[in-house]
């Protein structure tokens, strides 16, 4: 009945945001927020956890609670010439700022849009004679804009920028070494101009960005491309279980007029029925951890120790931890403890081969790892259903369709039974193994699964979003793919024998085991 219920709250957004295409109303599907619109929410005093936000209205999955842009934002180190400083995007080909030689940029409309915050920028880089790191240039654009605006406080922030929180006195010796050595390289770089900041604010924005700086990602949220300050999700307090999601907005600057055009912005979304006046909570770190693992990476980056109901419980603990059982006995401890040791083994193995792109090693690790955790590690097991993520996604990617289907099938499987089921990883999970099962001529369950994706997407990351496009453009094709497989099956596998022979078959990008589990971006 729970499933029952989810599925008609997602399929009624589906149905709203069709109602919508078709209709001339003005209205939205969900309740939507201009950038910098904060008047639905409120600081609190949330106790132990220090300041937090609530809400003062209901909301529904799906709808945006607030949207904000970023105060300062700026591309990694390694991604330069890769990602437009402007817009954040991803390109072949751009288009370098001719003054300082370091900035990117789409194309002119993006570096009109960005000059503001890059002018300074340009200055100092043409000044210093290169371009510092990304945590300097980060706190210099911060500072910059702190610079423009004065001591005025924007109605739209909750909080000047000197009142968050920088955990300075919470830092290791090795950390503090290292803010030392940023705030030298910053003064350098701010001179003559760093005469007028302090130790201590300086300090204090490089402790805020250590621990509040939101990583960026590319346009189809699969990368991270850089780091960002958000000051008003700062206030967002964590939660393993949480009630909202983080999705970025790339913006949109395609249009001719500027008038039409939209900025970079995060939105803060709604994951299941929130009450007004309860607190506003998103989840800091993934999680498929058990819950010390997640208290003790909690507790390394952000400074605090989760008190959520999921981690006092330990919640889910024994489903990441469950071993296969028959006839209500299970394995002896001693080969549970082997299998798990082989699993850590095996993992180690992969990243190297996977470093050296040995694709083909990779699988036969993979496969000999699942024939040793099959007869005793449940499905729902991590480091069962790591090994089935790693062998699904490379065998996808060699074009083994028929095998990859089936393992990520069983990885999608555990996933459901562990994530909310409105989790933004889960839907991300269920979209690449329902285009693995479409590639492998299994037409249902891959239109199930891509089903099942669109109306998790539509609520984590909204309608507009390139990948909710994707998924809807996915949906309608196996969808009519499906109608003619029930209509007459043998001329279905006919026509898609032909038109495979006839177009080289789409396959997914390289396995890049990257993808964007974290919310808050941590130098490593």
């Amino acid at each position: 009945l729970r499933h029952l219920e989810r599925c008609r709250d997602n399929w009624r957004l589906v149905a709203k945001v069709k109602a919508q295409r078709c209709s001339p109303q003005t209205h939205t599907p969900f309740t939507q927020m201009t950038a910098g619109d904060m008047d639905k929410v409120e600081v609190f005093d949330a106790g132990s956890k220090g300041r937090g936000l609530k809400t003062k209205q209901d909301f529904w999955s799906g709808d945006v609670v607030f949207a904000e842009p970023a105060y300062a934002a700026v591309v990694f180190d390694n991604l330069i010439h890769h990602v437009c400083h402007g817009c954040f995007k991803k390109q072949a080909k751009l288009q370098r700022c001719m003054q300082c030689k370091f900035a990117h940029y789409c194309d002119r409309t993006c570096q009109k849009a960005a000059w503001t915050e890059h002018k300074s920028e340009c200055s100092a880089i043409r000044n210093y004679g290169k371009a510092p790191s990304e945590s300097i240039r980060l706190a210099s654009r911060i500072f910059w804009r702190m610079r423009r605006e004065g001591a005025l406080v924007p109605e739209d922030r909750l909080l000047p920028i000197e009142d968050l929180q920088d955990h300075l006195d919470d830092l290791s010796e090795a950390e503090k070494k290292q803010l030392n050595l940023d705030v030298e390289v910053f003064q350098r770089y701010w001179q003559p101009k760093a005469q007028e900041l302090s130790m201590e604010s300086i300090s204090h924005i490089f402790g805020v960005i250590n621990c509040n700086g939101f990583t960026i990602s590319d346009q189809r949220g699969l990368q991270a491309v850089g780091v960002g300050l958000f000051p008003n999700l700062c206030l967002v307090n964590h939660d393993c279980w949480p009630n909202c999601t983080v999705m970025l907005n790339n913006g949109n600057r395609d249009a001719v007029n500027s008038m039409f055009h939209t900025q970079m912005r995060i939105e803060l979304r709604a994951v299941m029925q929130i009450k007004a006046g309860e607190e506003l909570m998103v989840s800091y770190v993934d999680f498929l951890s058990l819950s010390a693992e997640r208290r003790k990476s909690l507790k390394e980056q952000y400074y605090f120790d989760c008190s959520c109901e999921h981690c006092q419980k330990g919640i889910k603990d024994d489903l990441m931890q469950a071993v296969k059982e028959e006839d209500g006995k299970k394995p002896p401890e001693e080969t549970v403890t082997e299998v798990i040791e082989v699993s850590k083994t095996t993992l180690e193995k992969v990243e190297k081969e996977r470093q050296e792109g040995s694709w083909a090693n990779v699988v036969k690790l993979c496969r000999a790892c699942l024939k040793k955790q099959e007869p005793v590690l449940a499905d729902t097991n991590l480091h069962k259903l790591k090994i089935l993520s790693l062998v699904s996604e490379v065998l996808s990617y060699l074009q083994h369709f028929e095998e990859a289907a089936d393992y990520a099938k069983q990885m999608v499987e555990g996933y459901q039974k562990l994530y909310h089921h409105n989790n933004a990883q889960l839907g991300m999970a269920l979209m690449r193994a329902g285009v693995t099962h479409w590639h492998a001529g299994r037409i249902e369950p891959g239109h199930a699964m891509i089903c099942q994706a669109y109306g998790i997407i539509l609520v984590t990351h909204g309608p507009t979003h390139p990948i909710s496009k994707d998924l809807e453009a996915m949906r309608c094709q196996t969808e009519m793919e499906l109608r003619m497989f029930k209509e007459n099956e043998f001329i279905y596998y006919q026509m898609r024998e032909a038109a495979l022979k006839n177009q080289k078959m789409h396959v997914m990008a390289q396995p890049a085991g990257n993808y964007i589990k974290e919310l808050f971006h941590r130098r490593k």
